[in-house]
């Protein structure tokens, strides 16, 4: 295990990284205020297994192999990018639905809720980086195997991420109701978010 010092800085970073808005955190939200908390928690349960895809990949050395080889981080890098872009046009296209407005369908089951939230993380290539970038720069010669402190790092920053995205979707779920009654918001939300996810979808493809 590291030691108190290392750990302290680590867990500042990672609290910094867990607040920050990305894409994960765009659809924590959008999840949470449509279809409520417990939907969001589930997007959240989808999140964490792919985080968890990519730290063991890390920890074994997978990641630093698809990072070794551009085409396969490019196909990535653009798979994550038209994803992106179609939530983004589902959110502003002509008739599309706010995302604060509270789905009457059932066919939006967990499952698929979950396979999103999943494929929402799968296909950030900054996931695949964070790992493979910031873990080593915490593991401390001598105290354990490097593996064993890189899945213990990266349990760590899963189980803070999953603890931010609890408060987040808790608070968006509560929020609902209250934005749901307010037309204007409805429009701007929709286009806020549409905007943000078109954003981020334009930064990936423009990274080299």
């Amino acid at each position: 295990m590291p030691d108190a010092s290392t750990l302290t800085a680590y867990l500042v970073i990672i609290l910094g990284l867990a607040v920050t808005p990305g894409p994960n955190m765009i659809y924590l939200i959008s999840r949470s205020i449509a279809h409520g908390r417990a939907a969001g928690i589930v997007s959240l349960g989808g999140s964490a297994l792919g985080f968890l895809v990519y730290m063991s990949c890390a920890a074994f050395g997978i990641t630093a192999l698809l990072m070794a080889i551009p085409l396969a981080y490019d196909a990535l890098r653009l798979a994550g990018a038209t994803y992106l872009l179609f939530l983004a046009w589902q959110a502003v296209r002509p008739g599309g639905r706010s995302l604060f407005q509270g789905s009457q369908r059932s066919g939006l089951g967990q499952e698929r809720v979950f396979v999103m939230g999943l494929v929402t993380t799968i296909l950030n290539p900054k996931a695949a980086l964070l790992y493979l970038a910031l873990l080593p720069q915490f593991v401390v010669p001598g105290h354990g195997s490097v593996l064993s402190q890189t899945l213990v790092l990266g349990m760590i920053h899963i189980a803070l991420n999953v603890s931010v995205g609890v408060i987040i979707a808790s608070t968006a779920g509560a929020l609902a109701a209250d934005l749901a009654k307010r037309p204007s918001w409805l429009l701007a939300q929709r286009l806020t978010m549409g905007g943000l996810l078109a954003a981020f979808s334009v930064k990936l493809v423009s990274e080299a």
